[in-house]
């Protein structure tokens, strides 16, 4: 038989799940059994070969989480009990704000209306408000049952009649026009295409139950996740999220598993550092999901894709959290040569790449891959766990301009790399699959830049940090290697990674704009293609994702409208040609055919200003497009060298040359706008503060770069031409909260009107369009805030990067997400004082499939 993992579906996962408890390591974490002490019979014991062919080796994350269930709501008598029942039973994620009181103009005009249809009825003496209800309905109950059942069964009727309209119109006046057409714009083309069928009340549909997407994240080194992903991590794991983490190496160092005082006299052991790494990792997993480090866990050794064999952990108490140890040999430097590791499989300096593996491991087979036997190996795990998100390390970290060393771990990204091959495999080869989108995350850089995590979050972070590094050093897990990571103990946080986390794609918020006709376009990365959703109209019905043609492309899509009207779509896109040299990044970018149409160019390339990969890594940033006052086209980036590079488009539609207009320390991707006076301005974070370029009129060259004054600000930044100027949103470092200032051009940038909006913690992207503000809160969701001074509020949704907005013509505002599902989620709110987001409208098919 093949030794690798069987398709998902190929035998029941609660079978599977109910045989590995009773067959394999049931409950067993380390503390419980030594592995010396696991019995025979126990699959990974068996030689490969003898693997029973009908054995699927499902992963038992595929049992179904409660969550996923579908919700019934019981029979109800009437409408608005049914009514009721269904709001009861509404998905977190798409319910409704709390409904504000009903106002009193439109209780009175429907009162008005019934009392006019209505018979006179005699006066009635006043009675407690309780009792005249409670005898109200015992009356309507007895006249339904015999004599005047007609007359008072009737006037019950109306009532309920009357009772149910009020709440109509008061839904109708507190939600906004431009909102009830986002929403509800197909059931409106439905009756106008219908305008004789009369208007029945129709059954409300069954809700459908929430879904809340897989996310699998792939990382060199236990404790790279805990570094680097989380607070998202955690936020997952709290939501019930089905989290699957896999490592790609033991991380098994130079064996010595101690604190600097005690490692000049602790004797290398790297199978039992290796142990250690893993059972720290087991109990920062289980704390976070259930409060209990020691929470049990099942490990059971299953054959992989590439020809090897992995160790994999689910925790007892939440199945749905996964660990899979891959245990190939770490490169046990930072920036050295070392052949004997990922960074040396993916140059071709070795053939192929030894397993390290862990004591105390039920995989006892030493192995080896090559360099396609890896991505096999990923593909393989992919297609078991069929993610909605895939979470990975940063595939170019860039060099340091003065030492030209790595700015990560070689580990981190030649991984990530591994990362971006696999999932291209699996997206071009796997076709029963979800769409799946992917989040790359900063890593050692992290340490250089401005705080982005507000106390709260940075403690509990360094909480779960010092969980890992086995801070007490009481023996729970019953391990002779011991039970966290020694080596990281006198400093848990790091270099102060604990107090941050940056995604390096995936920040731009202008990838949700509106047309003319008032319809919307949705573009982001699913699969490694541009999906496109679009709504034409305000009241049009929604398509997509529709995946334009082109792979390789990287997280993240800006758009911009041109001067005639065409949406202009830019990405950068990954190539790995033939030999490993040929790794390249490009800026691309499509437009579409005709003003509102949905056929789109070819994408068509900008190049890089990058000379080779092996300078700069390809460590170019994400495109920020921007068109000026007399139509001109411009694209931006960062550049290894952390400066600004950009081309032009000339009036022929060739483009000039990657121009180089200077800046030091830039770090993420540059935001771009226009002001009133048609000049583009472009604006990046560096570790310190903010600086910019302006055109001295439209049509000129960029000017130089300035300093804009502004403080500290964590790396992404928005901009939007407004009031004149260009207003910047970004974030208070050490704090989340949402920072504002208007920026002028005339005779040189000028800063101004300097706010801080509040908010709720959270860190990355802040969207702004109109009066509404919306990005990541604590706690991972969306937060918004509706109008100045009004509170913050938080939305159920996670998501994926970050948030957009847009104006729909002059009066809404459209808001959109992608979530960890990979499924587009929309909302609106009319552009005046005291509005409220409407309910969110997922569209399309819910995109993950149940469990196979």
């Amino acid at each position: 038989m093949s030794d690798s993992w069987q398709g998902p579906g190929a035998r029941d996962p609660q079978a599977w799940w109910s045989e590995q408890v009773h067959q394999g390591y049931e409950g067993h974490h380390p503390a419980q059994q030594p592995h010396q002490d696991y019995p025979q019979q126990h699959a990974h014991a068996f030689p490969q070969q003898d693997y029973p062919q009908q054995h699927a080796y499902a992963y038992p994350h595929q049992v179904p989480h409660p969550s996923q269930q579908a919700h019934q709501a019981p029979p109800h008598a009437d409408l608005a009990d049914a009514a009721d029942a269904a709001d009861a039973a509404e998905p977190a994620a798409l319910a409704e704000p709390a409904e504000p009181a009903e106002p009193a103009a439109a209780v009175a005009a429907v009162e008005s209306t019934e009392a006019a249809d209505a018979p006179a009825a005699p006066a009635a003496p006043a009675a407690p408000a309780a009792t005249a209800t409670t005898d109200g309905r015992r009356r309507t109950r007895r006249a339904a049952r015999g004599k005047g059942g007609a007359r008072d069964g009737a006037r019950s009727s109306r009532r309920r009649r009357r009772a149910g309209l009020v709440k109509v119109v008061a839904f109708c006046v507190v939600t906004a026009a431009g909102s009830l057409l986002l929403l509800r714009g197909n059931e409106l083309l439905d009756r106008l295409d219908s305008p004789t069928v009369p208007v029945k009340a129709a059954p409300t549909p069954a809700p459908e139950p929430p879904d809340p997407g897989r996310v699998l994240q792939v990382i060199a080194h236990p404790d790279d996740d805990l570094y680097f992903m989380n607070p998202d991590l955690r936020y997952s794991i709290s939501a019930g999220h089905p989290v699957t983490s896999v490592y790609l190496t033991s991380g098994e160092s130079d064996g010595i598993n101690a604190g600097s005082a005690k490692a000049a006299t602790t004797k290398p052991d790297k199978p039992a550092y290796a142990e250690a790494r893993q059972n720290g990792i087991r109990a920062a997993y289980a704390k976070m999901a259930t409060g209990d480090r020691g929470s049990p866990w099942t490990r059971t050794v299953v054959p992989t894709k590439g020809g090897g064999h992995a160790e994999v952990d689910v925790l007892v108490a939440k199945p749905q959290v996964n660990l899979v140890w891959l245990q190939l040999r770490e490169a046990g430097t930072v920036y050295d040569n070392a052949p004997d590791s990922l960074h040396g499989l993916w140059d071709g300096k070795v053939p192929r790449l030894d397993s390290m593996l862990a004591s105390g491991t039920p995989v006892t087979q030493k192995f080896s891959y090559t360099k396609d036997q890896v991505v096999q190996t990923l593909v393989g795990i992919l297609e078991q766990y069929r993610p909605t998100t895939v979470r990975s390390q940063d595939p170019t970290p860039g060099r340091y301009p003065t030492t030209k060393r790595y700015t990560d771990h070689q580990d981190h990204f030649y991984g990530a790399r591994f990362v971006q091959m696999a999932t291209a495999a699996y997206a071009k080869d796997v076709t029963d699959r979800p769409h799946f989108a992917v989040q790359n995350y900063a890593g050692y850089i992290n340490g250089s830049l401005p705080s982005a995590l507000d106390p709260d979050e940075a403690k509990e972070k360094l909480d779960i940090l010092g969980t890992y590094a086995w801070l007490d050093q009481q023996n729970h897990c019953n391990s002779p290697a011991g039970c966290g990571d020694l080596k990281v103990s006198d400093q848990p946080g790091g270099n102060r990674w604990s107090d941050s986390i940056n995604y390096t794609r995936g920040t731009s918020t202008s990838w949700l704009t509106s047309d003319a006709e008032h319809g919307l376009w949705a573009f982001k990365v699913l699969d490694g293609q541009v999906a496109v959703w679009h709504r034409p109209g305000p009241v049009g019905r929604w398509k997509g994702p529709d995946l334009l043609p082109g792979t390789g492309m990287d997280p993240a899509v800006s758009t911009v409208t041109l001067a005639d009207g065409r949406i202009a779509a830019f990405g950068t896109r990954t190539s790995f040609g033939a030999k490993p040299t040929d790794y390249t990044r490009e800026v691309v970018y499509v437009v579409q055919k005709q003003p509102g149409a949905e056929e789109f160019t070819e994408w068509q390339s900008l190049g890089t200003p990058e000379t080779a990969d092996e300078t700069w890594t390809s460590d170019i940033s994400a495109p920020a497009v921007s068109v000026d006052g007399t139509g001109q086209l411009a694209a931006y980036v960062r550049d290894g060298a952390s400066s600004l590079r950009g081309r032009v488009q000339r009036a022929d539609g060739s483009w000039g040359p990657w121009e180089k207009y200077g800046g030091t320390d830039l770090h993420g991707s540059p935001a771009a706008a226009t002001d009133g006076a048609g000049r583009r301005m472009v604006f990046s974070a560096t570790s310190k503060s903010v600086v910019g370029w302006v055109q001295p009129k439209p049509g000129a060259p960029l000017g130089q770069v300035t300093a804009t004054g502004l403080p500290d600000t964590t790396l992404p930044l928005t901009a939007d031409g407004r009031e004149g100027g260009v207003r910047l949103w970004f974030r208070k470092p050490g704090s989340g909260n949402v920072r504002t200032a208007l920026i002028t051009g005339e005779g040189g940038l000028k800063v101004s009107q300097m706010t801080d909006l509040g908010g709720l913690q959270g860190f990355g992207s802040v969207t702004a369009s109109g009066h509404v503000l919306a990005g990541r809160t604590a706690g991972g969701q969306l937060g918004s805030e509706a109008g100045p001074g009004r509170p913050w509020e938080r939305s159920p949704l996670m998501f994926v990067g970050a948030p957009s907005s847009t104006m729909t013509g002059k009066d809404l505002v459209s808001l959109a997400v992608v979530g960890l599902d990979a499924r587009l989620y929309v909302t609106s709110s009319a552009d005046v004082p005291n509005a409220h987001l409407a309910p969110w409208q997922p569209v399309g098919p819910r995109n993950a499939p149940p469990f196979p």
